[in-house]
């Protein structure tokens, strides 16, 4: 390989460095005005009236818009369509950050002040706070028969069989709570409708959602919708559909205006209305034999959507594919529900859906390791899945499964059974501090999978200048993973041009086609292998010129980083490039992948539910306070197979990242509301890791090349945060000597369990 697989510096790195890069907030048009949204600020009730007379009046207001306003649709949903876009008069308002009116005004000030003086009455209802609350129907959110909007299951070989017959069966309770994104930068856009056009310029994860539903909202078509990717500070789930409810506010606003429109979020705005991860309960039961096999599980996990199921049901089918873990269990029984609550709606967070039920099954793993007398490691080694063996769904796996390989790793670099005897002896001499060692080993399926194979597509542009300078344009984002050098690697590695003369430009829905959403890890394989191929038609075309320019055959043309050598003589590639434009070969190439086809039977949950799966293992080292609860993670041992390292210094970051995200969902972050209000708003309390507490990470890649994915990559995003919470829980309790069955682990909670008899 030239380059793929080699350490590479991002190729906007400088720009972001020295304060260049353009984020939304920095733009700025000539007649621009400043939204601001009007929110409800009760979590259930009818709105009876709105009263804007007063706000209109304030010097320096443009425009008050409320439903009344609304040209097309008043309605999100990408899979239902249960939120309304602006409240109107006789609906209910169900959950706190509703939106009942939007304001634009020459200035923030004006604006704030209007926002005071906008009037509405409520009639105030009980409100659903609690997934039990919502599982008992006697309050309805939205207007439903039931809470409980979707359920998904697995039924799979005899369950009830197999438990008649275990050596031990496991039975517990397992609870998640929130997790905000917490993104650097908040969720903002700007609109700008000229009475053909709108252009809306935003931070986002999929500007083709954003695209259909200011379509929807205004009632006008997509060739008239230009959807414009601005560099963006994070996403993590939060920026794939919520950006669709921001960019439609300011564009509505631009729509009735005819003027630039800006609408910048607030963080304490931002954590109210957004979407996070799902809180929920799950109940598990697991059958072993004597020798630790695993051979049978049943669950049920609920989620709590929130007032709206947004990306629910698609989360929910994540949930329900590794409620099993990364084992090979022949005998399964899954029930996942989503329910209603008056809560601030839950949607995509990285791992969307599977960290919930991958704590609760390693939890279990090491609850029966511990009863069978067996390590966690040989337990977890003895399960793991190989080459020829099935999923939990009964997807037989056919190639690239590094998952005993990451395990076996793990073992090596911690000095495993060295650190055990460490562990123990610390523990012996101190009375007020525990150590405690924890094992996850986690599966990943990469993409959409069978649940959302209409999107797993994707689009790349290619285009080299005759300078041999090269553009780029891709469907997937980049929200700050590292997709535009990893894609500028994949089209280096074909053409053979150094990474600093290619240019990733921002994506526009005006040249690429819909190509789904940046989530999933899915981008370096759809997005790598669309620009994949338009590179090589490219390819094709030049070699086939140079074979006819110089009359020599294909093996002839040798191709270098840089150089492209004919026989004995070499050409630069800006050479090679100015002679293909003169002779008038085609250098501009689209490019397109979509998802080999899945065979998938929705009803019992059963068969070929991605295109790939990534495997994982992680080992935790922390530190117990005993008489404050208080955890400090001292150490992470990390291993993913992610097929292939496009950048290896960019898989290495995530790898980082990531862990330090699964940390705080394991420890420290915790939204708090009390009767459906968020009180924890902003930073000040919503407690996310810091540089001071990152512990050492000991990262490792085990390459083990999926056959479709472009260089054999597969994928890192997502899995990096899902094997830290397990992990992190099961290294509590073995610190504790009690079983953690509820995340995040609070200095309460822990106190709790050391204090029980």
């Amino acid at each position: 390989m030239k380059i793929v697989g080699k350490i590479a510096q991002r190729i906007e790195a400088k720009e972001k460095a020295y304060g260049e890069s353009l984020y939304t907030p920095d733009l700025y048009f000539d007649r621009m005005l400043y939204a601001g949204v009007v929110y409800s600020n009760i979590p259930h009730g009818i709105l009876k009236s709105i009263d804007i007379t007063e706000a209109e009046k304030v010097p320096g207001v443009v425009k008050i818009a409320t439903y009344k306003d609304v040209p097309g649709t008043n309605k999100f949903g990408v899979i239902t369509k249960d939120m309304r876009f602006l409240i109107p008069i006789g609906e209910k308002i169900r959950f706190e950050h509703d939106s009942i009116a939007l304001i634009a005004g020459e200035t923030k000030e004006a604006v704030e002040e209007a926002i005071e003086k906008i009037h509405f009455e409520v009639e105030e209802l009980p409100g659903v706070f609690t997934i039990e609350d919502a599982i008992k129907d006697e309050i309805k959110v939205n207007n439903e028969k039931t809470n409980i909007a979707f359920h998904k299951k697995i039924r799979r070989g005899n369950v009830d069989e197999v438990f008649r017959n275990a050596d031990l069966v496991i039975e517990k309770e397992f609870e998640t709570d929130y997790q905000e994104q917490a993104y650097l930068e908040t969720q903002g856009v700007v609109a700008y409708y000229n009475g053909d056009v709108m252009k809306i310029y935003a931070s986002m994860q999929c500007p083709f959602y954003v695209q259909e539903d200011v379509s929807e909202i205004l009632n006008i078509s997509f060739n008239k919708v230009d959807v414009i990717q601005m560099e963006t500070g994070g996403g993590f789930g939060g920026k794939e559909d919520v950006p669709s409810y921001i960019a439609s506010k300011a564009a509505l606003l631009s729509y009735l205006t005819r003027r630039p429109v800006k609408l910048i979020y607030e963080r304490e705005h931002d954590i109210k209305e957004t979407s996070k991860r799902h809180p929920s309960k799950s109940y598990y039961k697991a059958a072993f034999k004597k020798d630790g096999t695993l051979i049978g599980l049943k669950s049920k996990t609920y989620l709590d959507m929130g007032a709206y199921s947004t990306l629910s049901p698609i989360v929910m089918y994540r949930t329900l594919t590794h409620s099993a873990g990364a084992y090979k269990v022949p005998n399964v029984y899954v029930d996942v529900y989503g329910v209603y609550t008056n809560k601030v709606p839950c949607g995509a967070f990285r791992g969307f859906g599977s960290p919930q039920v991958l704590f609760a099954i390693e939890s279990i793993m090491d609850e029966a390791a511990e009863k069978l007398n067996i390590d966690p490691w040989d337990i977890r080694y003895k399960n793991a899945l190989e080459v020829g063996d099935e999923t939990s769904t009964g997807h037989k796996l056919e190639y690239s499964v590094g998952a005993k390989k990451t395990l076996e790793n793990i073992k090596r670099l911690s000095n495993y059974d060295n650190l055990k005897k460490e562990i123990k002896e610390f523990n012996k001499s101190n009375k007020l501090k525990k150590r405690g060692l924890g094992w996850s080993h986690i599966i990943y399926g990469v993409s959409l999978g069978a649940g959302g194979q209409h999107l797993d597509a994707s689009n790349s542009e290619v285009h080299v200048f005759p300078d041999g300078t090269i553009n780029i344009m891709f469907g997937g984002t980049e929200i700050g993973q590292g997709a535009k050098t990893a894609i500028s690697m994949i089209v280096s590695e074909v053409l053979g041009q150094k990474l600093e003369k290619i240019n990733v430009l921002q994506t526009d829905t005006f040249i690429v086609q819909d190509s789904g959403p940046t989530v999933a890890s899915r981008t370096t394989v759809f997005s790598g292998n669309a620009a994949k191929d338009a590179a090589e038609k490219i390819k094709r075309n030049i070699i086939e010129f140079l074979c006819k320019k110089f009359d020599v055959e294909e093996k002839d043309i040798k191709i270098n980083l840089g150089i492209y050598k004919i026989k004995d003589k070499e050409y630069s590639f800006e050479e090679i490039a100015k002679m293909a434009n003169d002779a008038n070969v085609k250098l501009n190439e689209s490019g397109w992948f979509k998802s080999p086809k899945l065979n998938f039977d929705m009803e019992n949950g059963i068969g070929e539910a991605y295109v790939t799966y990534t495997y994982s293992t992680q080992l935790s080292l922390v530190e117990v306070d005993m008489l404050t609860g208080k955890v400090e993670v001292i150490k992470m041992w990390i291993s993913h197979d992610i097929g292939k390292a496009i950048n290896y210094d960019g898989v290495i970051g995530q790898i980082q990242g990531g862990a330090v995200q699964g940390m705080g969902h394991a420890i420290m972050e915790e939204i708090k509301q009390v009767n459906g209000k968020i009180i924890t708003s902003n930073f000040n309390n919503y407690v996310i890791p810091t540089i001071k507490d990152i512990p050492e990470i000991i990262p490792d890649i085990v390459e083990e090349e999926f056959p479709y994915g472009p260089f054999g990559a597969k994928g890192i995003g997502e899995p990096s945060l899902m094997s830290a919470p397990p992990s992190i829980a099961n290294a509590v309790s073995n610190a504790i000597k009690r079983r953690i069955s509820r995340i995040p682990i609070t200095m309460e909670n822990v106190i709790s369990l050391i204090n029980e008899k």
